[in-house]
């Protein structure tokens, strides 16, 4: 991507300069077990042949046979690593290998797995890999995620008898269907929260993040034993994608429209989807009208849309309709951007999460082209964030404030919930 050479970046490297990106990492192709060796069923791996899968990432190598043993986990890896199988494939084989009697068929939906996810996109994503993975197996899945009246919460849960044995769903879904005594937990085997920064479960537990915050393993001391944890972290975790190119702009903010037009016209129609980011759903409903007014082509995604309405909208651009996208961050967590080559900050995250959260949207497993980030910094609190990026870079380390899960934090420390409040938590848990 083309950056005026007369401009500086707030770290002092001439404009035409990135942030020092990492060199990338050995192909992993050919390395360690396949999944057959790793002890996958025969069903498993036909619905992996379905999804047209070959060997496992770095965190499926190390997720697969842990789970598979039962043990709770913090699973961390790094965006774009191949969370979603690491924690799916051992778990279904959980299912698998210890088949229980059907539940009544007059009864509420009782699955034997729970994954819990915070938006409809990442349902509707996830479920449509455990249904390809379920198929030859024949575990029926369901996705609960509302947005509609009682009778649609109850025509989602059915499901040829004994029911779904997998449901995915989002928080406001589950507590309502929990609450009219559509869903019962008793035959619930272990429970994924996908994104997640809490979790409280007796039964087996798998929270899965691309960041976690300082002060996690405090809080989720107070719900539940840590200490019986298996921690599974790829050494990639918090850190910039080593092959990904960082850019940043310093201009001022009348000049950010016409670096973005000039970016998105100077892009040549070979170069993969785009991600624009802003901070606000006024943002994205503002850029989108000029970029209809300068006949780009594009799609919005932001979340004060309608359910069915996002729906379409990602599934769209994921299909390559269009290779624009305008949103806010409701697209820079877990959703799969693999046609992506170009992420472009026009509005500069407000932490270093976020940011990473963004990067990670290019260079994911399945990308053609590693990718560039572009990032306009505007303001002098944004300045202070890319001093520490391009520091973490030079220094090959992970980003400040997001320490290692198995590392204590200072005293006081309190995570915020976001993905689940604590009422669903004690239905769900039943505590």
């Amino acid at each position: 991507v083309a950056v005026p050479p007369e401009r500086e970046s707030p770290g002092g490297l001439p404009r035409t300069e990135a942030a020092p990106a990492l060199q990338a990492p050995p192909a992993e192709a050919g390395q360690g077990p396949t999944f057959a060796e790793l002890g996958l069923q025969p069903a498993l791996l036909a619905g992996l042949e379905r999804l047209s899968i070959g060997r496992p990432t770095a965190v499926q190598r190390l997720a697969i046979p842990a789970l598979r043993r039962g043990r709770s986990a913090l699973c961390a890896a790094e965006t774009g690593s191949g969370k979603t199988l690491a924690y799916l494939l051992p778990l279904l084989e959980r299912l698998l290998g210890r088949p229980e009697a059907p539940a009544e068929a007059a009864g509420p939906a009782a699955p034997r797995g729970l994954v819990v996810l915070p938006s409809r996109e990442l349902a509707a994503q996830v479920g449509a890999v455990a249904a390809a993975l379920c198929a030859p197996a024949g575990l029926a899945v369901r996705g609960l995620t509302g947005g509609g009246a009682a009778g649609g919460l109850r025509r989602q849960l059915r499901a040829p008898p004994p029911g779904p044995a997998v449901l995915l769903g989002t928080p406001g879904a589950l507590r309502e269907a929990l609450r009219r005594r559509f869903l019962a937990l008793e035959r619930l085997r272990w429970m994924v929260l996908d994104e997640a920064d809490l979790l409280m479960d007796e039964t087996q537990v798998v929270v899965v993040g691309a960041t976690f915050p300082a002060g996690l393993s405090e809080t989720l001391a107070k719900f539940t034993d840590v200490g019986q944890f298996v921690t599974l972290s790829t050494q990639s975790l918090h850190r910039l994608p080593p092959h990904v190119q960082q850019k940043f702009v310093r201009l001022k903010g009348r000049d950010k429209l016409p670096e973005l037009l000039q970016l998105l016209k100077e892009r040549p129609s070979s170069g993969g989807a785009v991600l624009i980011f802003c901070n606000s759903a006024s943002t994205v409903n503002w850029l989108g009208y000029i970029l209809d007014d300068h006949k780009i082509k594009h799609l919005r995604l932001q979340g004060q849309m309608s359910a069915a309405a996002r729906a379409g909208i990602f599934a769209s651009f994921q299909k390559g309709d269009v290779s624009v996208l305008v949103c806010t961050d409701l697209a820079s967590r877990g959703l799969d951007t693999s046609s992506v080559q170009l992420v472009v900050n026009y509005d500069f995250p407000d932490t270093l999460q976020d940011y990473l959260h963004r990067a990670g949207r290019v260079g994911r497993v399945g990308s053609k082209a590693p990718g560039a980030v572009v990032s306009f910094v505007t303001h002098r609190w944004d300045v202070d964030l890319v001093r520490k990026i391009e520091t973490a870079a030079r220094k090959r380390t992970g980003l400040p404030g997001m320490d290692s899960i198995n590392k204590p934090s200072p005293k006081g420390v309190e995570v915020r919930l976001r993905l689940l409040h604590i009422s669903l938590l004690v239905c769900i848990c039943g505590k």
